[in-house]
């Protein structure tokens, strides 16, 4: 399979997707496609990467992701042995193509152009469960005035984007796998000092060719990306291991003095580690 662009299979003439996913992991290629996707994260929890900006994903998180935003699934295989996710995927002009730019549609507009970057949904969560919850057992007709309804409940709730950059053009295919070898070391390997000729030797390219080449795509430079993998990571230990010392972590997740650690962790999230434990 290659790895991008990464097509839903989808019969000819049908223009919404509902799809169950239910494997040991999710799908861990960064992949991109040209449907928007509102997921259920019914099972399982893990990291994520769209486009620029890593995020952890958990058991009732609701997920939007827009067309062509590249992304990525890591489960954390060790704290459950399923994932279940349930999806539905269409694209902006599968029903007409002024269907959403009608006065009767004009509420969805905010959506659409969150969609661009992500979203994460914080709120009506509840009542959009409900509604991906009739989907199973709904026909064609029925999915499409679900999907208005989920629509609708994500215009109205509170959202947080789930990026902050996303690269315009569609990637190639060399593109893609060389992208995905990069996100992927990185997510597996965070722990270890990774320098920049062992990163760039990753995507078979030169140090100096690499940073102009990551940074176009991601609008950060590769060190400024690895720490934000390296922060959520500690998030996750921080809330999964409330007996570990804020210095364990900071060793376990890459960090070689607590004083960074600290300095890089109040930079992106706000908090220091500890005050941020203090606050779960």
């Amino acid at each position: 399979m290659k790895v991008l662009p990464f097509k839903i299979p989808k019969p000819k003439n049908e223009a919404l997707i509902y799809q169950e996913d239910r494997e040991r992991i999710f799908y861990g290629q960064l992949h991109q496609h040209q449907e928007i996707q509102i997921s259920l994260v019914v099972k399982g929890s893990g990291s994520f990467i769209v486009a620029d900006t890593i995020n952890e994903y958990k058991e009732n998180d609701i997920l939007v992701i827009g067309g062509y935003v590249p992304h990525v699934f890591k489960s954390d295989s060790h704290k459950s042995d399923e994932s279940i996710m349930c999806s539905l995927f269409f694209k902006k002009d599968a029903f007409g193509r002024h269907f959403f730019e009608l006065t009767d549609m004009a509420e969805t507009k905010e959506f659409f152009k969150g969609s661009e970057y992500g979203l994460k949904v914080l709120s009506k969560k509840q009542k959009i469960t409900k509604q991906f919850n009739k989907l199973s057992h709904q026909n064609k007709i029925e999915r499409v005035a679900t999907l208005l309804k989920i629509i609708n409940l994500i215009s109205t709730a509170e959202t947080t984007p789930l990026s902050s950059f996303v690269y315009k053009k569609k990637y190639t295919d060399d593109e893609g796998k060389r992208m995905n070898d990069v996100f992927k070391y990185a997510m597996e390997k965070f722990y270890e000092p990774i320098t920049l000729e062992e990163i760039a030797d990753k995507a078979h390219m030169n140090k100096n060719s690499f940073c102009r080449y990551f940074k176009k795509r991601t609008n950060k430079t590769f060190f400024q990306f690895l720490i934000e993998i390296r922060i959520e990571n500690a998030c996750k230990l921080i809330n999964s291991n409330p007996d570990l010392s804020i210095s364990m972590i900071s060793e376990q997740c890459g960090f070689r003095t607590i004083a960074n650690f600290n300095r890089k962790f109040k930079e992106i999230k706000g908090v220091t580690p500890t005050d941020y434990r203090r606050q779960r």
